[in-house]
C-alpha cells in the first residue's frame, strides 16, 4: 500500500515470465512525508487512473512499450474508449524487483547484470523543462553535488527559469532515501549498456514532449516529471509504474500549481507545519513522534476546490467529460484567492 495507490498481485513475476497485477488508485494523499492526511480527495484516484491510462495509450500509439494492460470495469479489462464511467483500477504487467543489499558501506548492486530480464531498473528518471523555486537543482548546485556542465548549462540558472532544452536527471529508486547521482553511476549500478542508456534517455525525451503537448491543450505547463523503466522478458525497455499525472508531474496554470502542492501551500501557514519543521531539526530520524498534534483537516471550500481540481484536470487533459466539474481556469482563480486570503 502506498500513499497514492495499492497493488494487488494476481500473478507474481518470474525470471522468464512477467506477472500480472492491479493498481488501485486511492483518494489518499500525503504532504511533507507525514503519511496519510485527514482528508480523502473525492475521485482523485479515478482521475489519476484515467490520466495515467490516457498517456499509456498514447505511448502505445508511438510504439513505446509499457506495462499497461488496461482498465478494470465490472471485472473486465478494457481500454479507455470502452469504459462507461471512470474507474480507479488499472491492470499492468509486473516485473521482478531486485533490491540492492545495504550495509554500513552503502548499497551493493552486484546482483544487476547485463543479462537479466523481467526486472525493474533501479532508477527514477526526472525530466525538467523549467526550474521552479523549490527545485532540488539549486540546492545541489550550491553544495557542489551537481555542476552546470552536468546539466548542459553555461550559466547559473535562476528560480522559475524556463529551459531552452529539457534537462534529464536521475536518482536511485530502491534505496531508503532517493539519492541523485551522475549518469555514469546510474549506468553502472543498473548494468545498462551504452545503447540501453541512450534508448532510456531518448524515450524519456519523447514522452516529455508528448505529455507537454497534450497538457498544453488544457492550458497547463509541464514543468517537470518523473518516470520509471524496466526490462521485459526479451530485455526490451518498457515504461512502468505511472506517468503524466498531477502526482508524477509538476503542472502549472498561469503560475498556479495543479496538484497537491495547493495543500502544501495551505499547510505551510499552520502551526502543525511549524511543529513538523521544529521536530525535523531536533531528530531527523524520529521527527514524527515529536509532533504534538495531527494535521487539521483542510478548510471546507479549499477541500472542494482541490477535489474539483483533479476532476477538471482529468476532463481537460483527456478531452472527455468524465466528471461533472467546472472549468479548470475558474477553479484555480478561486483557489488562488483562498490561499491568499
Amino acid at each position: 500500500m502506498g500513499s497514492v495507490k495499492d497493488l494487488q498481485i494476481i500473478e507474481g513475476a518470474a525470471e522468464q515470465q512477467s506477472g500480472i497485477g492491479r493498481f488501485q488508485f486511492s483518494d489518499r494523499y500525503s504532504v511533507f512525508d507525514w503519511g496519510e492526511m485527514p482528508d480523502l480527495i473525492t475521485n482523485k484516484g479515478k482521475a489519476l487512473c484515467i490520466i495515467g491510462a490516457y498517456f499509456f495509450e498514447k505511448l502505445k500509439d508511438l510504439g513505446i512499450l509499457t506495462h499497461y494492460r488496461g482498465l478494470v470495469e465490472d471485472g473486465k479489462v478494457k481500454i479507455l474508449s470502452e469504459l462507461s464511467a471512470p474507474v480507479d483500477t488499472m491492470e499492468v504487467y509486473l516485473l521482478r524487483v531486485l533490491k540492492p543489499a545495504s550495509s554500513a558501506k552503502g548499497y551493493d548492486y552486484s546482483n544487476y547484470t547485463h543479462t537479466l530480464s523481467n526486472i525493474l531498473i533501479p532508477l527514477e528518471i526526472i525530466y525538467r523543462n523549467a526550474l521552479p523555486a523549490g527545485s532540488s537543482v539549486f540546492r545541489r548546485l550550491e553544495n557542489g553535488s551537481l555542476t552546470l556542465e552536468q546539466l548542459g548549462l553555461t550559466k547559473m540558472p535562476s528560480a522559475n527559469d524556463v529551459l531552452q532544452e529539457p534537462i534529464l536527471d536521475v536518482s536511485t529508486k530502491l534505496e531508503v532515501t532517493d539519492r541523485y547521482m551522475s549518469w555514469e553511476e546510474a549506468q553502472s549500478i543498473s548494468a545498462l549498456s551504452d545503447q540501453e542508456l541512450e534508448t532510456l534517455k531518448r524515450t524519456t525525451a519523447e514522452l516529455n514532449q508528448m505529455i507537454s503537448a497534450h497538457v498544453a491543450s488544457a492550458g497547463l505547463i509541464n514543468e517537470d516529471g518523473k518516470v520509471e523503466y524496466g526490462f521485459d522478458k526479451k530485455r526490451q525497455l518498457m515504461l512502468v509504474d505511472i506517468l503524466g499525472t498531477p502526482d508524477e508531474c509538476r503542472f502549472t496554470y498561469k503560475g498556479m500549481p495543479v496538484s497537491k502542492e495547493v495543500a502544501r501551500i495551505h499547510y505551510r501557514k499552520t502551526d502543525w507545519y511549524l511543529g513538523i519543521e521544529k521536530a525535523k531539526k531536533q531528530d531527523r530520524a524520529n521527527w514524527k513522534s515529536l509532533v504534538k498534534s495531527p494535521p487539521p483537516p483542510l478548510p471546507r471550500r479549499l477541500f472542494e476546490l482541490i477535489t474539483q481540481l483533479y476532476q477538471s484536470a482529468c476532463n481537460e487533459i483527456t478531452q472527455r467529460e468524465w466528471f461533472q466539474s467546472p472549468p479548470l481556469a475558474g477553479i484555480l482563480k478561486e483557489m488562488q484567492e483562498q490561499l491568499e486570503a
